[in-house]
């Protein structure tokens, strides 16, 4: 056994390249991530103990948009260190007309647990979220992941 260090970093492929490019370049400084390269074909943030790619996608797929429940990346979540930061970046999407899935609400998944829920402009969910202390590790806390992910 060994115990990893965090996510190391996830790379998405989109489709409407320059309005997702745009999207993401606006949106990863906003959470503190660092801009470490951006090419033609994809950009590289680096922030929080991770990294965020994002690309062009094979040409194959161009017309293809993200299909929330199909196979693969169901969606990243971003934590926040405070509800105030989700409120701040609800507050980033609405100036920037983002399709929010739903604003800042509370949920179940752990206790204090604050979330607000959108799509990039290919409809790649992303979510940032808060939770205090301890979360799911609390003492009397009993975790059932088969919840709704929406």
């Amino acid at each position: 056994m060994i115990e990893i260090n965090g996510m190391a970093h996830i790379i998405l492929a989109v489709s409407e390249w320059d309005q997702c490019k745009e999207f993401y370049e606006a949106l990863l400084p906003f959470l503190g991530l660092k801009r470490a390269f951006s090419g033609q074909d994809s950009i590289y943030y680096v922030g929080g103990r991770t990294a965020v790619g994002v690309g062009r996608c094979d040409e194959r797929y161009a017309a293809d948009r993200f299909v929330q429940g199909s196979v693969g990346l169901h969606h990243a979540c971003f934590r926040a260190r405070s509800r105030e930061d989700v409120d701040k970046v609800y507050v980033f999407l609405q100036d920037r007309k983002a399709k929010v899935v739903h604003p800042p609400e509370e949920g179940a998944w752990a206790p204090g647990y604050y979330s607000v829920l959108f799509e990039d402009p290919v409809g790649t969910r992303l979510e940032v979220n808060y939770v205090p202390g301890k979360g799911i590790f609390a003492e009397g806390v009993s975790f059932n992941p088969a919840g709704d992910y929406q």
